[in-house]
Protein backbone atom coordinates (compact mmCIF):
# COMPACT_ATOMS: atom_id res chain seq x y z
CA UNK A 1 0.00 0.00 0.00
CA UNK A 2 1.47 3.33 -1.74
CA UNK A 3 1.66 6.66 1.14
CA UNK A 4 1.01 8.67 -1.06
CA UNK A 5 -2.36 10.82 -0.35
CA UNK A 6 -5.04 11.09 -2.60
CA UNK A 7 -7.42 14.15 -3.57
CA UNK A 8 -10.62 13.31 -4.95
CA UNK A 9 -11.79 14.91 -8.00
CA UNK A 10 -14.05 17.26 -6.17
CA UNK A 11 -11.49 18.30 -4.16
CA UNK A 12 -9.09 18.93 -6.99
CA UNK A 13 -12.12 21.30 -8.46
CA UNK A 14 -12.17 22.88 -5.31
CA UNK A 15 -8.76 23.39 -5.03
CA UNK A 16 -8.88 25.06 -8.54
CA UNK A 17 -11.52 27.20 -7.50
CA UNK A 18 -9.97 28.54 -4.35
CA UNK A 19 -7.06 29.42 -6.70
CA UNK A 20 -4.75 27.02 -3.79
CA UNK A 21 -1.14 26.89 -5.08
CA UNK A 22 -0.55 23.85 -6.24
CA UNK A 23 0.40 22.04 -9.62
CA UNK A 24 -1.14 19.92 -11.22
CA UNK A 25 0.90 17.20 -13.24
CA UNK A 26 -0.75 15.40 -16.47
CA UNK A 27 1.45 11.72 -17.02
CA UNK A 28 -0.79 10.54 -19.69
CA UNK A 29 0.74 10.42 -23.20
CA UNK A 30 0.69 12.67 -26.22
CA UNK A 31 -2.81 10.52 -27.75
CA UNK A 32 -4.59 10.85 -24.30
CA UNK A 33 -3.79 14.67 -23.25
CA UNK A 34 -5.34 15.19 -27.20
CA UNK A 35 -8.58 14.39 -25.76
CA UNK A 36 -8.65 17.39 -23.30
CA UNK A 37 -6.55 18.26 -19.79
CA UNK A 38 -7.60 19.53 -16.56
CA UNK A 39 -7.02 23.17 -16.82
CA UNK A 40 -3.50 24.74 -15.66
CA UNK A 41 -2.24 21.18 -15.87
CA UNK A 42 1.06 20.65 -17.18
CA UNK A 43 1.95 17.79 -19.23
CA UNK A 44 4.62 15.10 -18.19
CA UNK A 45 4.13 11.99 -19.96
CA UNK A 46 5.49 9.70 -17.15
CA UNK A 47 8.49 8.50 -19.04
CA UNK A 48 10.02 11.99 -18.96
CA UNK A 49 8.98 11.98 -14.85
CA UNK A 50 12.77 11.34 -14.09
CA UNK A 51 14.74 13.72 -16.65
CA UNK A 52 11.74 16.52 -15.60
CA UNK A 53 12.19 15.74 -11.48
CA UNK A 54 15.32 18.21 -12.04
CA UNK A 55 12.93 20.99 -13.23
CA UNK A 56 10.40 21.00 -10.49
CA UNK A 57 10.87 22.65 -7.28
CA UNK A 58 10.62 19.81 -4.54
CA UNK A 59 9.22 22.75 -1.78
CA UNK A 60 5.75 22.73 -3.69
CA UNK A 61 2.41 21.02 -4.10
CA UNK A 62 1.91 18.61 -6.83
CA UNK A 63 -1.25 16.63 -7.45
CA UNK A 64 -0.19 13.94 -10.43
CA UNK A 65 -2.60 12.87 -12.71
CA UNK A 66 -3.20 10.12 -15.38
CA UNK A 67 -6.12 7.96 -16.84
CA UNK A 68 -7.19 5.92 -14.34
CA UNK A 69 -4.86 6.80 -11.01
CA UNK A 70 -2.01 3.95 -11.45
CA UNK A 71 0.49 5.95 -13.28
CA UNK A 72 0.24 8.64 -11.45
CA UNK A 73 0.53 7.21 -8.56
CA UNK A 74 3.68 5.60 -9.77
CA UNK A 75 4.86 9.34 -10.52
CA UNK A 76 3.80 10.20 -7.36
CA UNK A 77 5.97 7.45 -5.69
CA UNK A 78 9.28 8.51 -7.67
CA UNK A 79 8.86 12.07 -6.82
CA UNK A 80 8.59 11.33 -3.16
CA UNK A 81 11.49 9.15 -3.12
CA UNK A 82 12.80 12.38 -4.76
CA UNK A 83 12.35 14.16 -1.93
CA UNK A 84 9.34 16.24 -3.10
CA UNK A 85 7.16 15.73 0.32
CA UNK A 86 3.58 17.64 -0.89
CA UNK A 87 2.79 15.01 -3.42
CA UNK A 88 -1.08 13.66 -4.07
CA UNK A 89 -2.56 11.60 -6.54
CA UNK A 90 -5.69 11.93 -7.94
CA UNK A 91 -8.01 9.23 -6.95
CA UNK A 92 -9.78 7.87 -10.20
CA UNK A 93 -7.77 9.92 -12.47
CA UNK A 94 -9.24 11.48 -16.15
CA UNK A 95 -12.09 8.86 -15.42
CA UNK A 96 -13.33 10.06 -11.99
CA UNK A 97 -12.96 14.19 -13.50
CA UNK A 98 -15.70 15.52 -14.15
CA UNK A 99 -14.78 19.07 -14.51
CA UNK A 100 -13.76 21.40 -17.17
CA UNK A 101 -10.97 20.29 -19.96
CA UNK A 102 -9.09 22.33 -21.83
CA UNK A 103 -7.43 21.05 -25.40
Amino acid sequence: MSNIPEITADELQEALDSNKEFTVIDVREDEEVEQGVIPTANHIPLGHIPEAVGNLDPRKEYIMVCRSGRRSMNASEFLKENGFEQVHNLKGGMLAWNGELVF
